[in-house]
């Protein structure tokens, strides 16, 4: 398999000089030339020039047609007209202020009428600072000090949910879910106040959720999980936990950061489930930094600064008024007609990608819900973090570079979404470069 991936990297690294130039310069300033993860892949990262509508282009001249459209936030594009010509009117005006604006009114409105659990909205500046404030929100509503998450489930990098997040194998207990910190030095403290559950087990849900019933604030949950592959809730058990937790007086926490671009009213509209709390980020913010969280009235009243709030929540940039234009533009652009479009593009995207590996008779198949796809090199049905954990890694890398090679950007665990602007072209283009690269795999 190595030899694979050499084959890919070599080509990788004679298309990208001067990328690898700034590589080597970024590092002499930041740890890794970086200062996201996800940023950073074997051998180095291209580094973009440009980027617009359906399309990214790099230093070195090479365009990519962008499934990953950073991390599924541009769904309606690159540099969309619109929202950029509203960012541009915005910023003549001032960025941001020391006190509010009109828009966020407007953003915030717009999230209340299109989501089922949301009655107030606040505002702040990325997913995990929405997830982290949901959670404090609950302790504090239930003065109960332990929240319960997935295994494999990811809700930021805050402390508190950096637990059992990319635990390999040989670390995981083969008889239980359990808590394992992710990095060293983690507080004994934060690994005994998380609970962590198996996704799609009820039943094992309702033993260890009812065990730990008199200190659980919360369950945090995607309930389409982005870390292993958009892999979606039975519909059983995403009812089966809010059952539970509304019996135990346990606040539902849907983590929408991502799932949000199903359909105006986010998966949980798609479901029929209502949880707690719902956090967003991502397409909200329009392509600017964003996050938030939302839900009952009376959860959010601890943040209610006209009656004395229970918990102080700032933040320079929370609300600013160009984030708060860039998401409004993108949301209203988002109509149900467009939703259903998207989804159904990535239907048939699963459908071809499984067509393509049945052809060339490999071990393999696409995974997700609605715009949100994966690719697996597994003939088992993934219903959760292990059972994604069990499919060959290593091909996955091999695929996502060989993609690169192909002009084609995705997650490097070889994930995507489609946007506005996909069509049966970006979709066969798409669709013939994963052939491409999966027959140099099978040589």
């Amino acid at each position: 398999m190595s030899n694979k991936m050499d084959q890919e990297i070599r080509t990788f690294t004679a298309n990208h000089p001067k990328s690898k130039t700034m590589q080597a310069e970024a590092s002499k300033y930041m740890p890794g030339g970086s200062s996201r993860a996800t940023a950073y892949f074997d051998p180095y990262p291209f580094f973009v020039d440009k980027a617009s509508g359906h399309h990214v282009y790099d230093v070195d001249g090479n365009s990519y047609l962008d499934f990953m459209l950073n991390a599924t936030t541009y769904i309606v594009g690159h540099a969309n007209p619109t929202v950029t010509e509203a960012v541009k009117a915005q910023a003549d005006i001032g960025l941001s202020y020391s006190a509010p604006t009109e828009v966020q009114i407007e953003l915030a409105k717009t999230i209340v009428d299109r989501v089922p659990s949301v009655e107030k909205v606040r505002f702040t500046n990325s997913g995990t600072e929405g997830t982290l404030n949901a959670i404090r929100m609950a302790r504090a509503y239930t003065s109960k000090p332990k929240f319960a998450k997935f295994e494999g489930g990811y809700h930021g990098n805050h402390e508190y949910v950096s637990v059992s997040v990319y635990t390999p194998m040989n670390k995981l207990d083969p008889n239980k879910t359990t808590a394992v910190p992710e990095w060293p030095g983690q507080p004994q403290s934060v690994i005994d106040d998380v609970i962590v559950l198996p996704y799609n087990d009820l039943d094992k849900c309702t033993e260890i959720i009812t065990k730990n019933a008199d200190d659980l604030a919360a369950v945090i949950m995607e309930p389409v999980s982005s870390n292993f592959g958009y892999v979606p809730a039975t519909p059983e058990f995403l009812q089966g936990i809010r059952d539970l937790t509304t019996k135990l007086g346990i606040v539902l926490i849907f983590d929408e950061v991502q799932s949000f671009r199903l359909s105006s009213g986010g998966a949980q509209e798609i479901y029929g489930i209502t949880p707690d709390v719902t956090t967003f980020g991502k397409i909200i913010g329009g392509g600017l930094p964003i996050g938030a969280w939302g839900g009952k009235e009376e959860l959010m009243a601890l943040y209610d600064n006209e009656k004395g709030p229970v918990i102080s929540h700032a933040g320079t940039f929370n609300a600013n008024p160009a984030t708060m234009i860039a998401g409004l533009e993108t949301l209203k652009q988002l109509t149900p007609d467009v939703f259903n479009r998207l989804n159904t593009l990535g239907d048939e995207i699963r459908q071809k990608i499984n067509a393509v590996f049945g052809e060339l008779d490999i071990p393999g198949q696409a995974t997700g819900m609605g715009s949100l796809f994966a690719i697996q090199f597994s003939d088992e049905d993934i219903t959760d973090y292990r059972s994604m954990l069990r499919g060959d890694q290593e091909l996955k890398k091999v695929l996502y570079t060989g993609l690169m090679n192909e002009g084609i950007l995705m997650f490097a665990k070889v994930q995507g979404a489609v946007c506005s602007l996909t069509s049966e072209t970006e979709i066969d283009t798409l669709v013939g470069s994963v052939r491409n690269v999966l027959q140099r795999i099978k040589g």
